[in-house]
């Protein structure tokens, strides 16, 4: 029985070891993929809101609005207006 249960130790030992080796060399790889990914994150230049459409004059036209709108729509289908600021947008423009 002695030489059982000291099979099973070192057993226990080499798993345990083998599990603390693991753990240590995965984080030590998290940590160089973090400091490898950091400067992609930091040369990526950060999206800007477009600034808000000038006011309209007061004798602008329906031709000027149409083509306000339409930049408007360009803007919400490339991704860099909401819903909610395109039509915001388009209640200020529609008066």
């Amino acid at each position: 029985m002695p030489g059982l249960l000291r099979g099973v130790a070192r057993t226990a030992v080499v798993a345990g070891t083998a599990t603390a080796v693991s753990n240590r060399v995965s984080r030590r790889q998290a940590g160089r993929w973090a400091q490898q990914e950091e400067p992609q994150y930091q040369q990526q230049p950060q999206p800007q809101q477009p600034p808000p459409p000038a006011p309209a004059p007061a004798g602008d036209d329906m031709t000027s609005k149409i083509d306000q709108l339409k930049q408007l729509g360009e803007l919400k289908e490339q991704g860099v207006l909401t819903a909610e600021e395109f039509e915001a947008q388009k209640r200020r423009i529609l008066g």
